[in-house]
C-alpha cells in the first residue's frame, strides 16, 4: 500500500489584544506553524508553513439584538492558493429568536456540520489529506456526503427548545445555482448524554437537483463517547446515487489523554457493486490527543481500500496524521 505521512507543528497564540469601543468587544488572535505532507516516505514533496490572524467583534445593540463579527487573515498554504483572506462572518440575533448567520467565506451548511458527528480523538478516518502532486484519485479522495455551501452562505440556529435547535442554511456560489438545508439537533433532557441529529439539503444545478440526507446518534457515558450515522445523496433522475455509514468511539483515559478508534463504509454508486468507480470504499482508523500544559500532541492511523470505489492498488493507501501544538 501507499503511504501518505503528514508531519506537523504549530504555535496557537490565544487572545493577542482586546479592546472595547462603541458597546462591542474586540479581540484579535493568531496562530503560526508548518507542516508536511507526503506519499510514500517522500517527505521533501510538500513542506509549507501556514500562519492566521483572527479579528472578532461581539456587542449588543440598544434594542437588545446581539451582534457579531470576525473575519480570518490566513497566509497562503501553497501555492495554489493567493487569497488572503479566509473566513468571514457576521451574525445578529436575539435570545429568545434565535441567530441569523452571513458568511461571506468559509460557512458551513446543516449538512456539513452534521456529516460526520462520530467521536474522534484527531482527524476522521476518512481524512486522507491533500498532498501536493499526487494523482487526482488521491486529492478527492476525502469524499463524503456533506451537502453545499460554504460562501455567501445564511445561516438561522434558532434557542434550544427542551433540548431540540432547529437550524437551516442557504448558499449560492459557483459550484452550484443554489443551496439550502435545515436540520435538528436534539438531546433530549430526561436522557443526558445522548444527541440525535438529523439535516437534509437540495442542490440545485442547472436543472438538475442533488438531495441528500444524513442522521446520527451519539451517546456518552462517563469517559466513553460513542456515535453511529448514515447519510445518502440521491441525484434526480439517475441512479449512480451514494450512501455512507460510520461508527465510532471514544475513550478519555484521563482529562488529558483520549484515544478512539472508527470506521465508514462509502458506495460511491449503489446502482453497481463491481467494476472500477464502483466498489465499497471502506475508511478505518485510530486517534489520539495529549494535553500537557500548553502543549498538544496529537496523531491519526487510517486505513483505506478502494479510494473512490477504485480497484487500482495505488487506490489502497495507509495514512498517518501526527503533529504537536503549543498554546501560548
Amino acid at each position: 500500500m501507499n503511504k501518505l505521512k503528514k508531519i506537523g507543528v504549530s504555535a496557537l497564540a490565544g487572545s493577542l489584544v482586546a479592546i472595547s469601543a462603541n458597546a462591542a468587544d474586540w479581540n484579535v488572535s493568531g496562530s503560526a506553524g508548518f507542516a508536511v505532507n507526503s506519499l510514500n516516505d517522500d517527505l521533501a514533496t510538500s513542506w509549507y508553513q501556514y500562519d492566521s490572524v483572527i479579528i472578532s467583534a461581539s456587542g449588543q445593540t440598544e434594542g437588545g439584538i446581539n451582534v457579531s463579527a470576525k473575519f480570518e487573515l490566513d497566509g497562503a498554504g501553497n501555492a495554489s492558493t493567493t487569497s488572503s483572506y479566509d473566513d468571514r462572518m457576521m451574525s445578529f440575533g436575539t435570545d429568545e429568536l434565535g441567530t441569523i448567520e452571513y458568511w461571506g467565506h468559509g460557512g458551513s451548511s446543516v449538512m456539513g456540520a452534521f456529516d460526520d458527528v462520530t467521536p474522534k480523538a484527531n482527524e476522521e478516518v476518512w481524512d486522507i489529506g491533500s498532498v501536493d502532486g499526487t494523482t487526482a484519485d488521491v486529492e478527492a479522495a476525502d469524499a463524503r456526503i456533506n451537502g453545499g455551501g460554504g460562501n455567501h452562505m445564511i445561516n438561522y440556529i434558532s434557542p434550544s427548545i427542551s433540548g431540540a435547535t432547529i437550524m437551516a442554511s442557504y448558499s449560492t456560489g459557483t459550484a452550484q445555482d443554489h443551496y439550502t438545508d435545515w436540520g435538528v439537533k436534539f438531546s433530549p433532557e430526561m436522557v443526558e448524554g445522548l444527541t440525535l441529529y438529523y439535516a437534509n439539503g437540495t442542490t440545485t444545478s442547472g436543472a438538475t437537483d442533488t438531495d441528500e440526507s444524513t442522521m446520527a446518534v451519539t451517546y456518552s457515558y462517563g469517559p466513553v463517547t460513542v456515535g453511529y450515522s448514515e447519510s445518502e445523496s440521491d441525484v434526480e433522475n439517475s441512479t449512480d446515487d451514494d450512501e455512507s455509514e460510520s461508527w465510532a468511539i471514544a475513550y478519555a483515559i484521563t482529562d488529558d489523554l483520549t484515544v478512539s478508534y472508527g470506521e465508514r463504509d462509502y458506495d460511491h454508486d449503489t446502482s453497481s457493486s463491481t467494476g472500477d468507480d464502483n466498489l465499497l470504499q471502506k475508511d478505518s482508523g485510530f486517534g489520539i490527543s495529549y494535553t500537557m500544559g500548553g502543549i498538544s500532541f496529537y496523531g491519526s492511523m487510517n486505513e483505506h481500500e478502494n479510494v473512490l470505489g477504485k480497484t487500482s492498488t495505488a487506490n489502497d493507501i495507509d495514512s498517518y496524521d501526527f503533529g504537536v501544538s503549543f498554546a501560548f
